[in-house]
């Protein structure tokens, strides 16, 4: 066994088999963990905010470039902090809904490009769609069953009419199609998850304790 000597090693182990701790009950070591996550990742946090966001993109430009108008969204930011006053607390609406507003109006083009306008693309059946899985009657076959899970899953949340001859059928073949999409989905969680806890393991077998190479 060759137990490692690097200070920074132990103290990963240690704060590691502090959150493992929680398996067995609540305890003080896992609260020190946790405790401990949650500062320095809020540190991190305000640092890079600081060092990344607000001195090139504001600091600077006002300060060393002397750009004047940088003044506006400096005291739009600094609303925030009225939060803190409970006389004046309600003009901290104000930055929240610019910054609502301004997101909202970014990504709904985006989403819309990306999740509805690139996906009904996807679904439409042409020679492109025939080749995009594999070639020859593969790409055929996979992007039938794109097409047909689609619409079948469209016509599950289709609630104007009741789900009765044509309609439930394609919506019962569109559960089958949703529960897919959500098995698929769950298992890949997991998977993700498991594999870091193995990479915990590993840690604390190799680098830290030396059991495994």
């Amino acid at each position: 066994m060759n137990v490692a000597h690097d200070p920074w090693i132990w103290i990963g182990g240690l704060l590691t088999v502090c959150i493992f701790s929680f398996l067995y009950r609540d305890n003080p070591f896992y609260k020190f963990a946790e405790h401990l996550f949650v500062g320095v990742a809020n540190g991190y946090f305000l640092t890079f905010t600081v060092h990344r966001v607000l001195i090139p993109n504001l600091f600077n430009p006002l300060f060393v470039e002397r750009r004047i108008f940088f003044v506006l969204p400096l005291c739009v930011g600094m609303l925030y902090v009225m939060r803190f006053i409970p006389r004046f607390s309600w003009l901290v609406r104000i930055p929240i809904a610019i910054t609502i507003g301004y997101y909202t109006g970014a990504v709904i083009p985006a989403t819309v490009q990306a999740d509805i306008i690139r996906q009904v693309q996807g679904t439409i059946l042409t020679p492109q769609n025939f080749q995009s899985w594999n070639a020859g009657p593969a790409g055929t076959i996979w992007s039938v069953i794109l097409f047909i899970g689609v619409v079948c899953t469209l016509s599950y949340f289709y609630f104007s009419r009741e789900h009765k001859g044509v309609l439930g059928v394609t919506s019962r073949i569109g559960i089958i199609f949703i529960m897919i999409g959500f098995g698929a989905a769950f298992g890949y969680t997991v998977m993700a998850r498991v594999s870091l806890l193995i990479g915990r393991f590993q840690f604390i077998l190799g680098p830290w304790l030396g059991i495994i190479e």
